[in-house]
């Protein structure tokens, strides 16, 4: 493929813009290379300035659940640009979305819609301290949650640690209140409430792990995580940003039955525009201001056009049989993987979550962060540009969920397995 034009732009952005991007994983670092610039979507398709027509595995890093462009989404966007873009005062849209986000999330009873994940996982937080009266967070290793202060912190050694800042700018006063446990090791979590028993102010999760390649929570866990955060007086935080109304209509949530004290959400409710969202039980919701003394404000939140987005694709989402649909579709895609990696002679392992997917090239199970962190990244860069070569736009790392829209046809999903059998044969193993 020629990218020319691609290859220009990225010189030049990086004249203004940190690493000519404006977020990190765009920049092509973890697998080599630089970056396509996108000019359009449609459907299953993007297309880069130089024309070059790929199928999209990335959807906009989950959003896109219905395709790029998707003609009722945008039609309805068409009609709320025309009334205005923003109006800084409450519109019946914001109601509309909160009633079908609490009628499919029966854990949360009360919603504020912000601007981003990260915005909801901090307002979160700052609710979840100033309910319980506490100050420490736990998370998990390689669960991410934004680029909030208090979470930008790694795990140390031993089982549990006091979190030291993982990015510069991070004062250690703060990354201090986060412990680190570990995903999936109900003995790691334990030990942070038995080091702090009064001190815990909420454990956040990513029920489904995305951000470290797609990683299940066992049942088990989670159900003794809900135990203990009562058992404590702690409250349980589910970060359902990528998998809210992607891994189901009720989110991970709903797949497990286990609720929630709060819930972060984002990507899917905005229809692909900006937002975020968090929302939980009346009683802790309604200490936000103006009702509480918790503060928390945000001049775009509750946006016209991104509440346009969420409801139409939440209405479209609500049919049935969609969420059938986009099952049989990955499971096409994970079967036919299955089919032709172990014929190259590779290591690896496939894990699906609904219509997430990652390929680790790893030997061993993967279970947590450092399981995952064994995966060959080496292998996955050169993939994903043979993958890139052949029009298959992958998620550039080793560590992203792949996302599949209910725009993939079968005939998508058939060309993808073939090209990723090319790919491999291709690799010098």
């Amino acid at each position: 493929m020629n990218h020319k034009k691609s290859s220009a732009f990225f010189q030049d952005a990086q004249k203004y813009l940190p690493g000519g991007v404006d977020s990190p994983v765009r920049a092509f670092k973890a697998v080599g290379g630089h970056p396509i610039f996108v000019s359009r979507g449609k459907g299953s398709k993007i297309y880069d300035e130089d024309n070059n027509e790929y199928i999209d595995y990335v959807c906009s890093w989950g959003p896109l659940i219905l395709g790029h462009s998707h003609p009722y989404v945008m039609k309805e966007l068409a009609k709320a640009l025309k009334n205005g873009t923003s109006f800084g005062t409450p519109t019946v849209l914001e109601t509309t979305l909160a009633r079908m986000i609490i009628s499919a999330m029966p854990s949360m009873q009360m919603i504020r819609f912000v601007n981003s994940g990260t915005e909801a996982v901090m307002s979160a937080l700052r609710l979840a301290r100033a309910y319980t009266k506490k100050d420490k967070i736990v998370k998990f290793a390689g669960c991410y949650h934004g680029h909030y202060d208090g979470l930008l912190a790694r795990s140390g050694s031993g089982l549990s640690t006091l979190g030291i800042p993982d990015s510069p700018g991070v004062p250690s006063s703060i990354a201090q209140n986060t412990l680190i446990a570990q995903f999936n090791d109900m003995e790691s979590i334990k030990k942070c409430f038995n080091d702090f028993p009064v001190d815990i102010a909420a454990v956040i999760i990513e029920p489904i792990a995305a951000n470290m390649g797609v990683i299940h929570s066992s049942k088990d866990f989670l159900q003794s995580l809900r135990n203990l955060c009562s058992e404590f007086n702690s409250l349980l935080i589910f970060d359902e940003v990528i998998t809210g109304f992607r891994v189901g209509y009720g989110g991970a949530q709903g797949l497990y039955n286990i609720q929630p004290d709060l819930t972060c959400l984002g990507k899917i409710i905005g229809g692909g525009l900006p937002v975020g969202a968090y929302g939980g039980r009346s009683e802790i919701m309604e200490m936000v201001a103006p009702s509480g003394k918790v503060y928390q404000a945000g001049t775009l939140s509750g946006n016209p056009l991104a509440m346009t987005a969420g409801i139409a694709t939440l209405e479209l989402l609500g049919h049935k049989g969609i969420y059938d649909e986009l099952e049989k579709k990955t499971m096409a895609i994970e079967s036919g993987l299955g089919g032709i990696l172990p014929n190259n002679g590779i290591n690896f392992k496939i894990v699906r979550a609904g219509s997430l997917l990652t390929i680790f090239f790893a030997k061993n199970p993967v279970m947590d962060f450092s399981s995952a962190l064994l995966s060959d990244t080496s292998l996955f860069g050169t993939f994903f540009h043979r993958l890139l070569d052949q029009g298959i736009y992958w998620p550039p790392s080793q560590f992203e969920a792949a996302f599949v829209s209910l725009a993939h046809s079968d005939n998508d999903i058939q060309k993808t397995v073939c090209c990723i059998s090319e790919a491999l044969k291709s690799l010098r193993i």
